[in-house]
Formats: C-alpha cells, sequence, structure tokens
C-alpha cells in the first residue's frame, strides 16, 4: 500500500508541473489574455466601434487602465484599442505604458478583487457596479454611459480569463 501512495504521489507531482498556473488577476500576462479575449467579443469590437473608437482626440488610440483595489495602485495594466477594419481591435495588453491619462476619452478603472469576480460572473453591470460605488472609474462618464452593453462585455472579462486571485508582483 506504501508503495502505491508513493507511485500515485510521484505521478502527481509529475501532472502538477506540466499544468500551468493562471496568470494572476490584472498582470501584464491576465492584461494579455484580456487583450486577446477582447478581440474574439463582437460586442467589444463591433459594439465600440462607431461613435465610441472614434473619440479619441485623433490620437488613432483609447487607454483603459485597470488595477485590484485591495492590491493597491502600485501595478496598473491596461489595454490599448484602435479602430482597426472597421472594429474596435486590442492591440495592447499588458502593463502600464501611459503615464499620463485623458479623461475626456481614456479610462481607469479599478475595483476589490472580490467585486472584480462578481462583475466577471455577471451578477451586475456597469450600472449598479458605478452607482454602488462597487467600481471606480475616471473618464468620460457620459460616453461609457452610452454603451453600456459593450461595458458590460468588458466587465466580465474577469470571469472568462482564469487567474490566480493573489495580488500582481
Amino acid at each position: 500500500m506504501k508503495k502505491l501512495s508513493l507511485i500515485a504521489a510521484s505521478l502527481l507531482a509529475l501532472y502538477a508541473a506540466g499544468v500551468q498556473a493562471a496568470p494572476t488577476m490584472m498582470s501584464a500576462e491576465w492584461t494579455a489574455q484580456a487583450c486577446d479575449a477582447w478581440n474574439k467579443d463582437a460586442t467589444l469590437t463591433d459594439g465600440l466601434a462607431d461613435k465610441w473608437i472614434k473619440n479619441d482626440k485623433s490620437r488613432g488610440y483609447k487607454i483603459i487602465q485597470m488595477y485590484r483595489t485591495d492590491c493597491g495602485d502600485k501595478y496598473i495594466t491596461e489595454i490599448k484599442i484602435v479602430a482597426k477594419d472597421g472594429k474596435a481591435m486590442c492591440v495592447y495588453g499588458g502593463k502600464q505604458q501611459t503615464t499620463a491619462l485623458d479623461d475626456d476619452v481614456d479610462y481607469l478603472m479599478h475595483a476589490e478583487t472580490a467585486r472584480w469576480n462578481e462583475m466577471g460572473a455577471g451578477e451586475y453591470g456597469p450600472m449598479k457596479a458605478m452607482m454602488f460605488g462597487r467600481l471606480k472609474f475616471q473618464g468620460p462618464k457620459m460616453e461609457a454611459m452610452s454603451v453600456m452593453g459593450p461595458f458590460e462585455a468588458f466587465l466580465r472579462l474577469p470571469g472568462k480569463i482564469p487567474s490566480d486571485q493573489a495580488c500582481p508582483k
């Protein structure tokens, strides 16, 4: 019996070593996956392709930065969205690159990890999240209100991308 237990433990260790851990939520790796998920979601790519993506002050892009409040604002990640082939496409997802956001066109969002998980699971959408202070938000609020469907699809990304719940480093 002891020999069988050792074999089982060895096999389990080999299996565990071969399984890749999920990235930490809102780490650079996770945000790169969020960028890929954005590009596969028609609600985001098509739903934001018209007026939303065109509000960029002629820079050719919009920035969305995000972080987990309980982990602190030392690790902010961002996605960069551009108009491409009639769609709003993510061309970068990773560590913060933009140091100064333009509140007329760019966004900064943060929430407690538990709240990101709730929004990701579809427990509530952006209206409730903002109204009850569960999601802190900077940026063009009226613009965000005009695209609630796509905004909700964005908030669902934490529920679509497997993640470790440790704070990013």
